[in-house]
């Protein structure tokens, strides 16, 4: 099990982020955490796309599920059957957020242990033939950061883009003039919460984790607008 998670996981990204450290980075540890970040993102764009996309048609959809529930209220098993049937008509797969939770935590877990241990050790086992060694590496960042470190800022500033993301996220039934959704609730919620949760878990960690996840946050955020419009498009508000 050690050994799937060093050969998909630490290994790939360890030496993405050397080899971006020695060539294009120019030997700057945050320009390259940043390119690994936007060569990741990249290469996981339709998960998260799908991630994106499932969330704000959930909330989309739900007057029709509420008009289903209320249908068939009394025949549980009609009102599953109606429901599946709503989720394959527009594309939805409620459980699609979750693999965007499974996907980004073996890759922080990865890119937290590379910081901590492996950079400050030197200890480069896991590079790939055509990867040089590359020796020492400078963890200062802008000359004041160093991404070893916990980082109150960086974390701050990771917390505000997620909660614009979130925000992006949330659609308002132009109908619905009374109570918010179960979906418009949560998604409220989570603009809110998520946030606070990034500042509780960044904390305390390495400034580099705390800027890969700004920049993945960033990068949601342009992939929710490209979002927003496709849906828009579908639904026509």
């Amino acid at each position: 099990m050690v050994y799937l998670y060093h050969l998909i996981f630490k290994y790939p990204i360890l030496n993405l982020l050397v080899y971006f450290y020695q060539t294009v980075a120019f030997h700057n540890l945050g320009l390259a955490i940043i390119l690994v970040t936007l060569f990741i993102r990249l290469i996981l764009y339709p998960f998260f796309h799908a991630g994106a996309k499932q969330q704000v048609l959930m909330q989309r959809i739900q007057p029709h599920m509420k008009k289903i529930q209320e249908q068939h209220k009394d025949d549980r098993e009609k009102q599953a059957q109606a429901l599946m049937a709503l989720y394959k008509e527009h594309g939805v797969n409620p459980f699609s957020t979750i693999l965007l939770l499974i996907i980004q935590l073996p890759i922080l877990i990865a890119l937290y242990r590379i910081i901590l241990y492996t950079i400050p050790s030197a200890s480069w086992t896991g590079l790939y033939s055509f990867v040089a060694t590359p020796g020492v590496i400078n963890p200062m960042f802008l000359g004041f950061i160093n991404l070893a470190k916990a980082n109150i800022w960086m974390v701050i500033a990771a917390a505000i883009a997620q909660f614009f993301q979130a925000r992006l996220a949330i659609w308002r039934d132009p109908n619905n003039t009374t109570a918010l959704s179960a979906p418009e609730k949560l998604a409220r919620q989570t603009a809110f919460i998520a946030p606070v949760v990034t500042l509780v878990i960044f904390y305390g960690l390495p400034a580099a984790v705390g800027l890969y996840w700004l920049f993945s946050s960033l990068f949601s955020v342009i992939q929710q607008i490209i979002v927003n419009k496709h849906v828009r498009a579908k639904f026509g508000n």
